[in-house]
């Protein structure tokens, strides 16, 4: 049986038509990415962290030396898919401060220590290689949003569109369905920052490239690190025959480095913005929740 929709997911529609190269518009919903299998495999139990995501999580670890203020409470979005060990660097970082881990549906899952963090009270949001695996990903901003106080910090990772380029063209020299499901351009989750409440969202993108000595291994690190979760992937098994036609495929076309290593490039996208502060509404009567006149009150007023 099928797991139920996540509620993040469930209203996962095709986007418009217009694209911009590889990138898809994503206002509406990514396109071709399977919801209920994006669920399951964000879901699967599994002994430890997927590598790829680690090595991503510490990079983007590194990348809290530019915050000028330590959070005194933090959040960890599925940590198990996203990096137990990049979380403990996240933790060693700042050891005084509470965390809470979050599932993925937003569950509380174990805390440090003290009372359960609520929404909207925690400094900053981690989400380490999560929200390309939505089928809603400004859904999963907005609900990123409610769980921080004003003013409070997102950091995220994902993949962007040159991910699995070379993957890409060997399915389509041999004719086949799309490898993996569509990955986002970083300038359309900027966009979404915007559009979900964030102020001011920083992003960049950085290009690894994975060497692998045959394609088997190649093949096994797929496997061990994600799934096909396009729409349009083939349903059922596939045999033998076509599992040697692939690998054959994958040792003549990809390209290779000096060591003679077959290659993969891995497009990653870091992000962070600030959820934005609260704004009273211009009108003859308005109406402030107690919390937002009190962050409203603290911020210096400008010249």
């Amino acid at each position: 049986m099928r797991p139920p929709i996540d509620p993040i997911d469930q209203a996962a529609v095709h986007a418009p038509d217009a694209a911009r190269g590889e990138s898809q518009s994503v206002a509406a919903g990514v396109p071709d990415l399977d919801p209920v299998a994006a669920q399951r495999w964000r879901t699967l139990a599994r002994p430890a962290s997927p590598w790829l995501h680690e090595e991503i999580g510490q990079r983007m670890a590194q990348r809290l030396d530019w915050l000028t203020q330590r959070p005194s409470a933090w959040l960890s979005w599925n940590p198990a898919l996203g990096g137990l060990l990049a979380q403990q660097a996240v933790q060693a970082r700042y050891p005084e401060a509470r965390w809470q881990a979050l599932d993925e549906q937003g569950r509380p899952q174990r805390q440090a220590s003290g009372a359960a963090l609520q929404p909207g009270q925690a400094d900053m949001l981690w989400a380490n290689m999560a929200l390309h695996l939505y089928a809603q990903p400004q859904a999963l901003l907005a609900h990123w949003r409610d769980w921080l106080r004003p003013e409070g910090l997102l950091f995220f990772s994902g993949l962007g569109p040159d991910t699995l380029l070379e993957l890409r063209r060997v399915y389509q020299a041999l004719g086949w369905p799309p490898p993996h499901q569509p990955y986002t351009d970083m300038h359309d989750w900027g966009d979404m920052l915007v559009q979900a409440g964030f102020n001011a969202p920083v992003l960049d993108m950085e290009r690894l490239t994975l060497s692998y000595p045959s394609a088997e291994r190649l093949l096994q690190d797929l496997r061990e690190g994600g799934r096909n979760l396009h729409l349009q992937r083939p349903e059922g098994l596939r045999g033998r025959a076509h599992r040697q036609r692939l690998l054959q495929a994958l040792e003549q076309q990809l390209p290779r480095n000096a060591g003679g290593h077959l290659c993969l490039t891995v497009e990653v996208v870091y992000g962070h913005a600030l959820k934005a502060a609260p704004r009273v509404p211009v009108a003859a009567s308005s109406t402030v929740a107690l919390d937002d006149m009190r962050t409203l009150l603290r911020r210096p007023r400008s010249a």
